[in-house]
């Protein structure tokens, strides 16, 4: 399988939006070391601790701290610089957050976009343009078949509707404003890895947890997700980038999941997993009869396999484990950066 391309990486001038949460502190880590000149806009980290401080993510890449719901504020800050390609990775990502807060998980994940690709039409030498969305941005009723790209979008929570909303506002800016510069969607799995901190997100409960000698709470441990190593998820965005920026016949949405066949893991055997690995208490289940999170979920990758030679490299056990790995060690003293660059080359030199 096709791997990411380090060459055409080094030296492209890259506009990384959301570096200060938890992908992003990865994809920024990642695209410094293949010798991209990153520069970064996000929102302060809203973890504690979070990755991007605890890897010094702001020494490595140019750290713009802009909140993309200011139309004003993204325009200064993108019309400061020229830029190759532009990696879209900032949102309001939490499902139960978007509950609470509606209007801001819509004001962020579309709006945000809006702002961001407005502001972009300024930007005269573009490669390429790749807003992430979301595996919840099909029309989900549970049936349990997985998702290729051309079903229905939908959204039954206000998150799954806002990523299923930015889908259409990017095909529309596509469309009447970047005609002759590739702009793509990825639609990526639930994405596990080390230095997840997020509230409401299962591995960052499961760590918390086993740290502060507690058990893990789970609503629906039967429930199954495409698990997916961040590793893998961001080699799919890097892949899908390269190819929009060389390759004009390339998909402009594509999904990124596990790899077909692999072992299907329900949020009760993860846990399950990630429990034993940090040697902490069994979970316990505590029903939630409110909740809109789907009982099922699942995404065909074979797509970005047959356009780009891409698959993932990780099934869902060998990506807890990695996951793991990095949470004991972190504990035991380990730099977070060390850890992150070790995980990146282990991961470059897998076949």
């Amino acid at each position: 399988m096709a791997a990411v391309n380090a060459a055409f990486w080094a030296g492209k001038r890259v506009l990384l939006t959301g570096h200060t949460g938890f992908k992003g502190s990865w994809a920024a880590i990642w695209l410094s070391r293949m010798g991209a000149d990153v520069t970064g806009l996000a929102l302060p980290p809203d973890q504690t601790p979070a990755l991007f401080t605890l890897a010094g993510v702001e020494r490595r890449i140019a750290s713009r701290l802009v909140d993309l719901r200011n139309p004003d504020a993204v325009a200064v800050a993108v019309a400061a610089h020229a830029f190759d390609l532009v990696l879209h990775m900032a949102a309001q990502p939490i499902v139960r957050t978007s509950v609470e807060d509606p209007i801001g998980t819509f004001e962020t994940n579309i709006m945000g976009t809006a702002h961001l690709l407005q502001a972009l039409r300024s930007q005269a030498g573009l490669q390429g343009v790749l807003a992430i969305t979301s595996d919840k941005v099909y029309a989900n009723n549970d049936a349990g078949r997985a998702f290729v790209e051309g079903d229905c979008l939908g959204g039954k929570d206000p998150y799954s509707a806002s990523k299923a909303a930015t889908e259409i506002v990017v095909h529309s800016f596509a469309k009447s404003y970047f005609q002759t510069v590739p702009v793509g969607t990825a639609r990526g799995g639930n994405v596990i890895g080390g230095g997840d901190f997020s509230r409401d997100r299962l591995v960052a409960d499961i760590v918390r947890a086993a740290r502060g000698g507690a058990q893990v709470v789970l609503r629906h441990p039967e429930a199954t997700r495409p698990w997916q190593h961040v590793l893998d998820c961001l080699a799919g965005y890097f892949r899908h980038l390269e190819a929009l920026a060389t390759d004009p016949g390339s998909p402009r949405a594509l999904n990124f999941g596990p790899r077909p066949g692999g072992p299907e893991v329900s949020v009760g055997e993860l846990a399950t997993l990630g429990v034993e690995a940090l040697g902490g208490q069994p979970w316990r289940h505590e029903p939630d009869p409110t909740s809109l999170e789907a009982k099922t979920l699942a995404i065909d990758a074979s797509l970005a396999r047959k356009t780009l030679g891409f698959e993932s490299r990780l099934d869902a056990p060998e990506a807890v484990a990695l996951t793991m790995e990095w949470y004991r060690r972190q504990a035991a003293g380990e730099d977070a950066l060390a850890l992150c660059l070790e995980q990146i080359e282990g991961y470059e030199g897998r076949p």
